[in-house]
This record gives C-alpha cells, sequence and structure tokens, in this order.
C-alpha cells in the first residue's frame, strides 16, 4: 500500500502550487487595480468634480403692455421667433389718436399765443414812443403858453388845461412804459420754443404721443414666443403679462453640486458638458461665473426648520452657474429645463468664489424710438405756427 501514497502526495502538491499562482495572480491583478485607480485619482479625478443635476436656465423676458385698451392683433404664436422690434401685439389706439390731436392743437394754439407776445413788443415799443411824443409836444406848448401869460395873450386857464395835457401825457408814458415792461418779463431770456407755456404744452404731446406709441407692443429681445396668454378682443390692463419670449442664444446652465464639491470650486475654471438631448457625441464648453447665494432649500418657499428636535441632517446642493460657448450653442441649441452632464475641471484653485463674479447688464433700445419720434412732431408743429423768427427777445 505504501507506494500509492506518492500519487496522492504528488496532486496534493500541485493542488497547493496552483492555488499560490491563483492567489499570486489574484494580489498582483488587486496591486494593478489599486495603483491604476491611485493613479486616476491623484492625476485626474481628484481634479475634477461631476453631476447630472444640472439644468439649462434662461431669461424670460415678459411682455406686458404699458397701457391698458383692446387687443386687435396678436402677430406670433407659441415656439415662432420673434425679432427685436417687431411688433407682436396691437391694441386698440382709437382713444389714444384723439388725445394724441387734442395735444397737438393745444400746442399749436399756444405757439400761437407766445408768437403774440413776441410781436406785442414791436406794438408796446412803439405806443411808448408815441407817448413820448405827445409829453414833449404838450411840454413844448405848455412852455410857449407861460411864456406869453404876462402879456394877456393867453388866459390862465389855457394854461391850467396845458398843464393838464403835461400831467395826463406822462402819465400815459408811464402806462405804455408798464404795459411795455410787463410784455417784455413774458418774453425776456427765452425764444418760443422754450418758453414755459410752449414747454407745458410739448409736455403734453409728448406724453399723449408715447400713450398712441404704446398701444403697438415691440418685442423687446429676439427669441422664440413661449406662454402665450393673449388672444384678439381680450381688454388688457397695465403690466398684465401677455407672453413670455425666450432668447435662447443666451442661455446658461446651472448646475447643483454638494457642498463637498464646492471646496476647490472657483469662477472662471473650465467645465466640460454634454446634452441628453444629443447625448455624448455633442460636447459643450464653458466656465464658472458665478455661485448662488444660498442653498436651494434656503430659497425655499417653506424652508427647513433646522432648529426643530427631529432634525436630520441632508446634504446641500448649491447652485452653481455655468456660461456656454456661444458658438457651440449656436451650432446645437439648448432649450430652457434640458438636462445636462457636467464635469468641472478644478485643477487651478487660485481664483475665488465670490469675489470674482461679473455683473451682468441686460438692456433693450426698442423703445428709445418713441422720445425721438415724439420731439420731431413737437418740432414740426412749433415751426409750423410759430409766426416771427423764434429769438431770444430782451
Amino acid at each position: 500500500m505504501e507506494p500509492a501514497s506518492a500519487p496522492t502526495t504528488t496532486a496534493t502538491t500541485g493542488r497547493a502550487s496552483r492555488r499560490n499562482r491563483l492567489l499570486a495572480l489574484l494580489a498582483v491583478t488587486t496591486l494593478a487595480a489599486g495603483a491604476a485607480w491611485a493613479t486616476y485619482y491623484y492625476g485626474y479625478a481628484r481634479f475634477h468634480q461631476t453631476t447630472d443635476d444640472a439644468y439649462v436656465s434662461g431669461n424670460l423676458v415678459q411682455l406686458t403692455p404699458q397701457v391698458a385698451g383692446t387687443v386687435i392683433a396678436v402677430n406670433a404664436d407659441d415656439t415662432q421667433i420673434v425679432k427685436s422690434g417687431d411688433p407682436v401685439v396691437k391694441l386698440d389706439a382709437a382713444d389714444a389718436a384723439v388725445a394724441l390731436q387734442n395735444a397737438e392743437a393745444a400746442l399749436g394754439q399756444a405757439v400761437r399765443q407766445v408768437s403774440g407776445l413776441y410781436a406785442n413788443n414791436n406794438f408796446y415799443s412803439a405806443a411808448l414812443a408815441q407817448r413820448q411824443a405827445d409829453l414833449t409836444r404838450a411840454i413844448a406848448d405848455l412852455k410857449r403858453r407861460e411864456a406869453l401869460a404876462g402879456t394877456g395873450a393867453v388866459s390862465g386857464e389855457d394854461i391850467a388845461h396845458a398843464r393838464d395835457t403835461v400831467d395826463a401825457a406822462r402819465a400815459a408814458v408811464e402806462a405804455a412804459r408798464q404795459q411795455a415792461k410787463a410784455n417784455r418779463a413774458l418774453t425776456a431770456r427765452t425764444s418760443i420754443e422754450q418758453h414755459p407755456a410752449v414747454q407745458a404744452a410739448a409736455a403734453n404731446v409728448r406724453a399723449a404721443y408715447l400713450a398712441f406709441a404704446r398701444n403697438t407692443l415691440p418685442a423687446p429681445v429676439t427669441g422664440y414666443v413661449a406662454r402665450r396668454a393673449v388672444q384678439v378682443g381680450q381688454h388688457v390692463s397695465s403690466g398684465a403679462p401677455l407672453m413670455a419670449i425666450v432668447p435662447l442664444n443666451g442661455v446658461w446652465v446651472e448646475a447643483n453640486f454638494k457642498e463637498i464639491q464646492l471646496r476647490h470650486m472657483r469662477v472662471g475654471q473650465p467645465v466640460t458638458l454634454s446634452a441628453d438631448v444629443y447625448g455624448s457625441s455633442v460636447t459643450y464648453h464653458g466656465h464658472v461665473v458665478g455661485f448662488s447665494a444660498g442653498t436651494g432649500s434656503a430659497f425655499a418657499v417653506l424652508p427647513a426648520q433646522n432648529a426643530t428636535g427631529n432634525w436630520i441632517k441632508v446634504v446641500q446642493r448649491l447652485p452653481v452657474r455655468i456660461q456656454l460657448d456661444p458658438r457651440e450653442l449656436a451650432a446645437h441649441p439648448l432649450r430652457l429645463g434640458l438636462s445636462m452632464q457636467v464635469d468641472v475641471s478644478t485643477r487651478d484653485d487660485s481664483g475665488s468664489q465670490l469675489a470674482a463674479a461679473k455683473t451682468t447688464s441686460y438692456r433693450t433700445d426698442v423703445f428709445d424710438h418713441y422720445g425721438a419720434q415724439a420731439d420731431a412732431e413737437i418740432a414740426n408743429i412749433i415751426a409750423r405756427n410759430a409766426t416771427p423768427p423764434s429769438g431770444v427777445s430782451d
């Protein structure tokens, strides 16, 4: 029986050797995997923060009337694009047109009245000269009569009448001087265009013109119409939202990162993004432009009451605003609310989280021409109704 033990020993030795080789292979594989993971983490992963809790955001520009009225035309519908300055909604402007005509007529009347004041300056000057001539003649007559008083050629009554005539002429001169002075006070150091009465009437024309022009609602920006709520024939009040216009060329991404991911995140860091609508084949590039002033729960309608006794810690998320490359955005447009995959490179964390954030300014100039058109209409009315050449009168 002893010779049979040799094969058994050999088999046992073979199994042990095979097990050792497997253990060694497992150890080597584990070490290789650990080394690969360490290389990946310390060389790449620890400098990147990712999240799929990110969505496209943008401006919702509300189209609201500045005056009340009845809608007579709606020139755009949901999903359609409108350009800045296009007349999107029109209101019935009949009442505003009547008010504008009345204001223009009042301005023309005011200009003619002020023109009359300037013309009266010459009239009162001529009247004053005439009264001064009458006074000079009356004084001369009085002197001639007084010279003949001792000869008996004139009576004392004639001399008394001559003195009364001089007094009356002197009073007439003073009255004419005061009338001329009073009229010059209405026209001194001003022109027809700058006269207070004309300016007041011009202000009424400007207000009436703006009220008339505001019955046409232009698109403040170029974008797509959304949430149209206005209908033809509807009476709308001032400030009522009629529709929203979304400028898709200026959208951004709000990525909600966990608290522990924000430690090395700074303004200006590069970001790589992809949209679920296009898949991973389309890559967007952008950079961090700012951090929200508070977490989502802090700005909630009903914020969490952390001081209650049944408090449970929940990891908070902070919205991070990411600006996209405009050229990539034009090539692959995004819509509000689409999901995004975000990868922020935090390798360079020398920047700041708050102080480096820049201020963004939004403006539109579609309403600027209203004032220029009103001023042109006012100048035209003044030119038509001003009789003498306008100028400063002393």
